[in-house]
């Protein structure tokens, strides 16, 4: 799909991803759906909502996520 959206867990990222890698994949992700890099003035307001809401959601995947058999990784 997009191929500027890296994968954000182990054992890809050997770290927990930060709020700024989380975000980062959002926006990209919204830009890719939307087809817009950037949003008119009139479409700021919902884009930006609708990248906080994949960033959450991907927040929520990444710290529910079990990987090789380990226990869901607790949130800081």
């Amino acid at each position: 799909m997009c191929r500027s959206i890296k994968t954000l867990r182990p054992p890809v990222l050997p770290e927990e991803a930060t709020q700024d890698e989380i975000r980062a994949a959002a926006l990209q992700y919204v830009r890719k759906v939307s087809g817009f890099r950037a949003p008119a003035a009139h479409n700021r307001e919902v884009f930006e909502r609708a990248v906080d809401a994949v960033a959450a959601a991907t927040a929520d995947l990444l710290d529910g996520l079990e990987i090789r058999g380990q226990a869901a990784r607790q949130a800081s």
